[in-house]
């Protein structure tokens, strides 16, 4: 773990840390039809000390209505998956090769999230917070493409940011 001793003691980290700690989480069962999906943001800190956000590109298969999306690793509980936090663990490691028990450390969780696509209007997602080293490789599964690493900075820029509203099925958003 001492690997991973420059992440955990970040002030961005140590912030979050400390936010998952003092939320009461909501109820995930206020849908008992939703299907529930959990996601890992993970982070590492980068050689200079930045933290850095993995994220996947989805292998495109007919028919799949997520193919090519860039996402977070995650995806469906399954039934073999103790809980939810499982479900997480198991997820990234099966789409990125990273083993969170093994190379790193689950920090918490968020609140549940719903997406806004009219594809998911009855899924109900739970993001983990987790940190891995630096040194922690993401190998694609055979769903992902491609695996890549984000700078938070990078995201925190103005520019960056913006809004757009498209027209799904008829409904603007």
């Amino acid at each position: 773990m001492q690997r991973l001793a420059s992440i955990l003691t970040h002030p961005d980290v140590e912030h979050l840390v400390h936010a998952l700690r003092a939320n009461k989480h909501a109820s995930t069962a206020d849908d008992p039809a939703a299907r529930v999906a959990t996601v890992a943001l993970i982070l590492r800190a980068s050689g200079g000390h930045e933290l850095e956000l993995l994220m996947i590109r989805r292998a495109e298969f007919e028919g799949d209505p997520w193919s090519g999306n860039v996402a977070l690793p995650g995806g469906h509980r399954e039934p073999s998956d103790a809980s939810l936090q499982d479900a997480a663990i198991r997820e990234t490691r099966e789409e990125t090769g990273i083993d969170l028990v093994r190379d790193g450390k689950l920090l918490g969780r968020f609140d549940a999230v719903r997406p806004l696509s009219a594809r998911a209007r009855r899924v109900l997602v739970i993001p983990f917070l987790a940190a891995v080293a630096a040194d922690v490789a993401a190998v694609p599964g055979p769903e992902v493409a491609t695996a890549f690493w984000v700078p938070l900075a990078a995201l925190r820029q103005p520019a960056r940011w913006g809004e757009t509203t498209m027209t799904l099925r008829g409904e603007s958003r």
